[in-house]
Order: C-alpha cells, then sequence, then structure tokens
C-alpha cells in the first residue's frame, strides 16, 4: 500500500471513534447555541427531509459565504438540467440560516454530518447523489473517500489556497495526494491556488476564476426593507459599514471627523457583538442605537446587530465600507454590495479575495482607502465604480454555463 494510502487508511480508522464523543459535543454546541434545535442530528447522518424523485447534486461548502457563491453554479446548473435535483450541505449555523433564505430552485439544505463511516452511510443511503461538487478549500477525508468508493463522480471548484493554507495541508500531502486524485475535475480561483493543489497532487488543475461574482443577489424581506427605508427617509445618502473590531476603530474614527456626518450604518459580521460595537461608538465620543432592541436610526450610529438582512442594507446603503479589510480577517465577499449597487470601499487586507479584488480593481469598481483617506472617500460621487462593478458581476453570471455543462456531463445528467 502506498504512503499516501496508509495515511488515509488510518485517518479513516480513527474517525469510527467520532461517534463516541459527537453527541456530547453537539448537545455541548446546541446549549451554547451554536446548532439548531430541530436540525442538529443532520450532522448525525440522519436527514430532516424527504430525498426529491430524479437525479440529485450534491454540494459542499463549509460556511456562510462560500455557501452563497454556490447559488449562481445551481442555478446554471438547473437551467441546464431541468429534471435535477439539488442539496446545498454545510457545516455552520450561520450559513443555514442566511441560505435558507436564499435558496435557488429546487434546492434544500442539510448539514453535512460529521466525517464518521456510519453517519456517512446513513448520508449517502438517503440522498444517493449522481454527482457531488466541493467548492473552495473544505474536504472532509471521509466524506470524499465514501463519496469515491460508491462511484459518484467528485469535482472540486472554486478552490481557494493562500500560501499560509498550502503550508499546512504539505504536512499531510499523502492524505491530500490520495484524496484530490479521487476528483474528476479540479478548478481553482487564481494561479496561486491552481500551482498549490498541484503539488498537493491534484490533476489537471484549471484557473476559472471565482463564483462569488456570479452569485445572484441577496434576498431582502419586502416589509423589512419598506421598514427600513422608511426610517430613514428625509436623512442624507447613508454609509455602510460591515464589521470587525479592526475595521470599527477605523471607521469611527473618521466618521467623527467628518462634517456634516451622514448617517451611519455598522453591521457587525456577528451580530452579537451589537453592544460592544455601541460601546465602541460611546468610546469615540458617538451615540448609538441598536436595531436588535428595536431602535432606530436616531442617533449617530445605527447598529445592525440582526441576522442575514445585509441584502437590505446593501440595497439602501450607497456606499460600503467592507469589513475584514482592516485586520487579520482579511476580507470578504465584495461582489455581494457590487451586485446590489453599493460602492466598494475597502482597507487593504484582502487576501482571502485576492483574485475577485485584483479584478475589480482592474475595472476601477473598487476603491481602497487608508484609515487617513477614508473621510475623503466616503463623500465622493461612486457611481461610476458601481456601475462597473455591476457589470463585472452580470458578466460572470453568463460565463458559467461552460463549467456547468462539464459538470453535468460527469455526472451523467448532460
Amino acid at each position: 500500500m502506498t504512503r499516501a494510502g496508509l495515511t488515509l487508511s488510518a485517518y479513516l480508522a480513527a474517525s469510527r471513534a467520532i461517534p463516541l464523543a459527537a453527541p456530547r459535543v453537539l448537545a455541548a454546541r446546541l446549549a451554547k447555541g451554536k446548532e439548531l434545535p430541530d436540525r442538529w442530528r443532520e450532522k448525525l447522518g440522519e436527514p430532516s427531509l424527504p430525498r426529491p424523485q430524479g437525479p440529485l447534486v450534491w454540494l459542499h461548502a463549509v460556511g456562510l459565504g462560500e455557501v452563497l457563491a454556490l447559488r449562481g453554479l445551481v442555478i446554471a446548473l438547473a437551467r441546464q438540467a431541468p429534471s435535477a435535483e439539488f442539496l446545498i450541505t454545510s457545516t455552520t449555523r450561520g450559513s443555514a440560516e442566511v441560505l435558507g433564505a436564499n435558496l435557488p430552485p429546487r434546492t434544500r439544505h442539510q448539514f453535512l454530518p460529521l466525517d464518521a463511516p456510519g453517519y456517512l452511510a446513513r448520508f449517502l443511503d438517503h440522498w444517493r447523489p449522481a454527482l457531488s461538487i466541493w467548492a473552495e478549500q473544505d474536504l472532509w477525508p471521509g466524506a470524499v473517500a465514501a463519496t469515491d468508493a460508491r462511484g459518484i463522480a467528485l469535482a472540486l471548484v472554486n478552490a481557494r489556497m493562500n500560501a499560509e493554507a498550502y503550508a499546512r495541508r504539505r504536512r499531510w500531502r499523502g492524505l491530500y495526494r490520495d484524496l484530490l486524485s479521487r476528483f474528476r475535475l479540479v478548478t481553482a480561483q487564481d494561479e496561486a491556488t491552481a500551482r498549490h493543489l498541484g503539488s498537493l497532487g491534484a490533476p489537471g488543475v484549471r484557473v476559472t476564476g471565482s463564483l462569488k461574482a456570479a452569485a445572484p443577489v441577496l434576498s431582502a424581506d419586502p416589509a423589512a426593507l419598506a421598514s427600513a427605508r422608511a426610517a430613514l427617509v428625509g436623512l442624507r445618502p447613508v454609509l455602510l459599514a460591515s464589521s470587525h473590531p479592526e475595521d470599527e476603530f477605523v471607521v469611527l474614527s473618521a466618521f467623527r471627523a467628518l462634517q456634516p456626518r451622514p448617517p451611519l450604518i455598522i453591521a457587525p459580521r456577528d451580530p452579537a457583538r451589537g453592544a460592544e460595537v455601541a460601546a465602541r461608538a460611546a468610546e469615540h465620543g458617538l451615540t448609538a442605537t441598536r436595531r436588535s432592541a428595536g431602535e432606530g436610526p436616531t442617533a449617530d450610529v445605527w447598529v445592525a446587530d440582526t441576522f442575514g438582512e445585509m441584502g437590505i442594507w446593501y440595497r439602501i446603503c450607497p456606499v460600503t465600507i467592507l469589513g475584514g479589510t482592516f485586520g487579520p480577517t482579511e476580507g470578504h465577499n465584495p461582489w455581494e454590495p457590487a451586485a446590489l449597487g453599493s460602492a466598494i470601499l475597502h482597507g487593504p487586507r484582502t487576501a482571502n479575495f485576492a483574485a475577485d479584488f485584483t479584478a475589480l480593481h482592474q475595472a476601477g469598481a473598487a476603491l481602497c482607502v487608508s484609515a487617513d483617506s477614508l473621510g475623503a472617500a466616503v463623500s465622493q460621487d461612486h457611481s461610476a465604480m458601481v456601475a462597473r462593478a455591476s457589470a463585472l458581476s452580470e458578466a460572470a453570471q453568463d460565463a458559467l454555463d461552460p463549467l456547468a455543462e462539464e459538470l453535468l456531463a460527469l455526472g451523467g445528467l448532460g
């Protein structure tokens, strides 16, 4: 047996112990609100939905941003395969809740089971996919091996692996060589990822760019959108900041110096931080109200500490300061505001979305700002930049058809 095979065999043997701890671990997470009370048993391979009739395409991504990026691909697949149904799996509670309000047609969501043979067998017995599509960099060895063992075609799309991620995986090169060799199609977001995957043993990696640009716009509840618009009527154009703590320090410092000040909405990436954000505003000499407390935009800062409402704020706010770009998070998906007509301002740290920001900057469709230049940038007219970003997003959606056709052929659905 090859060294790679021994590595995977050791992993699979160890994974048989997962059920010894899994129920206790999931129960503890449930008590902390990290699991959905009516769905946590999906992680034990127990489905909460029936399997639809007809061929099923199963797509997996780890978290919220990665899952939302798959929606454009699902739409392209559905357009070319009218009889196909779709299952999207992920691992985080947030991804399930937001995707639930943004599901493409003929699509349902489940949590991926923990990587134990019994859980995976139960999952695959129920769903019986014709094709398994994995996205970005989340590969579960047990799930990949179990899927391949059943003769189900595997594809890895939208792969993303920076130098740091590659260094971590290189230590387990044998395991990854075995896993990646099982994929019949591998596509990467950029050349660096393609090189890294090739070094780990992936065959014939192609660069196809990011799927995030082709994702459909985030939804917004009509009543909630109308209510938010009414609350802001008569105010000057509203500035939005999606944020982590490092972003908030930069934004609040710049905002405090503006005269006159535009209305500012801060939407923390973790809504549970609402009280903390309000306290940070007070430290900068600013008043704040919180949407989660039923308060309106009657202060300097309106903290939008509610979940799944970014589709509202991107529609309302003509300028977005994109979160994660002034700290170690290294950015968030810039295509979400772009597709809804909100100008993209961001800090210098965008490594997690390097290819996306490169494409936007080459087209003059986003603006990098510093702590010193942010104040002047928020008051500029960015309408031309918005138009260029929207055009890029629309073009990306049309470009998915060849990839969708190739994927369907792998699963015998073309």
